[in-house]
């Protein structure tokens, strides 16, 4: 048990680090983020039972509408939607990278619960696996997220709004992607190497970015 719980926390944790450690302008209080953490981490129980509830009852029998369609914009919106009226308004969000931290931390929140539930079903044979697709994926489609969370805080000129939409729809969009890769039966893994390593430059792209507007923000 306690090995299947270190390996399942294990990639969230290191990815996590990375982001906070890239972080060179201001510390962010570490409570606040842990909160975050743990709001995803709760998510995780009515998005399952949801998902459950529509697949046992068939309410959408369409493989593609259920798990491509339906479980992206069902865990992206549960995700955007708290981090809007728990920490978007939060004083200790006072700056553009925070949104990375923020939308990092509650989708690896989400994803760390979710790895450990299907390592305790499945073992540990898919643990290498999942911490380079699931989790990974997960924590870049929050940092996508957070990114634009970022944007929109900081934004002048009345463009926050338009910019809290795109921190919904892009995550979104992504996630479908993500999803329907794997809904290709036989051939999946050779488009889901490109698109992986595509999520990676776009993570590392938005880390630079949002280092860059705060670096702004303070001068």
């Amino acid at each position: 048990m306690i090995i299947i719980l270190s390996v399942a926390i294990a990639p969230g944790l290191a990815l996590f680090s990375y982001l906070y450690l890239r972080n060179q302008i201001s510390s962010e209080p570490s409570r606040t983020l842990f909160h975050t953490f743990i709001y995803g981490a709760i998510l995780t129980f009515p998005i399952l039972f949801i998902q459950h509830v529509f697949e046992v009852e068939q309410i959408m029998q369409s493989f593609f509408i259920r798990n491509v369609l339906f479980t992206s914009m069902l865990e992206e919106f549960f995700k955007w939607f708290i981090l809007v009226m728990a920490i978007y308004q939060h004083v200790e969000f006072d700056d553009p990278y925070d949104g990375i931290l923020y939308g990092a931390s509650i989708s690896l929140g989400f994803a760390t619960v979710e790895n450990i539930l299907y390592l305790l079903t499945y073992g540990l044979d898919t643990a290498f696996l999942r911490a380079m697709m699931p989790v990974s994926s997960h924590a870049i489609f929050g940092v996508v997220m957070g990114y634009y969370l970022g944007r929109a805080k900081f934004a002048i000129n009345g463009k926050s709004k338009p910019l809290l939409f795109v921190a919904l729809l892009t995550p979104i969009g992504l996630h479908m992607m993500y999803n329907g890769i794997l809904a290709i039966e036989g051939i999946s893994i050779y488009f889901m190497i490109p698109f992986m390593l595509f999520l990676w430059w776009l993570c590392l792209t938005k880390v630079k970015k949002a280092h860059l507007l705060t670096i702004q923000h303070y001068s």
